[in-house]
């Protein structure tokens, strides 16, 4: 299909995958088919890692494949490491023709590798890169949504809007985002037996503020929990999340991919 056309109808977008990590070192081409063969039109592969080399590799794979599009950033995890060449160079990649997104950047205090006001800083100045690059910001958050809320607010939401990824809060934590016109994008956790604050977070969730996403190689979705990961599992959660909100699967993979191609501009390269 031609890169300026809209989703077909009932083909799904994998909105947040990391497919240039070493996971898929030997048989990346056969996951690129599978996926394709599953009906999955576009994937959003993430440059954001422990270093800048991660964000090189995504941008160069999404330069290689006309169905790959990239984001950069570094990850939560490993700002406190970040220089000022670190961020000149995002800067300029930031730019690129095919990347269409900024992170995932945002704040993680399950793990804080790297300081809380450290990530805080970092958070606040990718925002800002957001702003200037005309790009939406790719957040992941994990155990510190009021301070994301915050900062969101504060700095303010990118003009071509966001994203909560692998969204793992509560009905309350939705909400708030909701608020700030974000989209949620739903992972494979959303099928876990133990996921039901997440799955009433998804029913609360607007149809047209819906993501789906893998986080491949990560989070395989039931029935493949505890396996490696890859975009063509995105199907699973889109059936779980299409009984959730009581719809057919064609309509939630419509919406939803509608929703991704909106968000991240994926009909074609940028030339802004």
């Amino acid at each position: 299909m031609s890169l300026s056309e809209a989703p077909p109808p009932g083909t799904l977008v994998d909105s947040h995958c990391h497919l240039d990590f070493a996971d898929y070192g030997e048989d990346r081409a056969a996951v690129l088919e599978r996926a394709r063969a599953a009906g999955i039109v576009r994937m959003v592969n993430i440059g954001s890692g422990r270093d800048i080399a991660q964000a090189r590799s995504a941008v160069a794979l999404a330069d290689a494949e006309p169905d790959v599009f990239a984001t950069v950033g570094i990850h939560p995890h490993d700002v406190a490491r970040m220089t000022e060449s670190d961020w000149a160079e995002l800067e300029t990649l930031s730019l690129g023709p095919k990347v269409v997104g900024i992170g995932e950047t945002g704040l993680d205090y399950f793990y804080d590798h790297s300081p809380r006001e450290a990530q805080k800083e970092a958070f606040r100045r990718f925002l800002q890169l957001c702003h200037r690059s005309n790009r939406p910001v790719v957040c992941h958050i994990r155990d510190a949504h009021a301070d994301a809320a915050a900062i969101l607010a504060e700095e303010g939401v990118p003009a071509r809007g966001g994203v909560i990824h692998c969204f793992t809060g509560g009905p309350a934590d939705a909400q708030s985002y909701l608020d700030l016109e974000l989209f949620l994008s739903f992972s494979g956790i959303v099928t876990f037996k133990k996921a039901e604050p997440i799955r009433e977070a998804a029913r609360l969730c607007p149809l047209d503020r819906m993501l789906v996403e893998t986080d491949a190689p990560y989070l395989a979705p039931m029935p493949h929990r505890g396996k490696r990961n890859e975009p063509a599992f995105v199907v699973h959660t889109a059936l779980l999340l299409a009984q959730q909100k009581n719809v057919t699967p064609w309509e939630l993979a419509t919406v939803t991919s509608g929703n991704a191609f909106r968000l991240f501009d994926l009909s074609g390269p940028r030339r802004d």
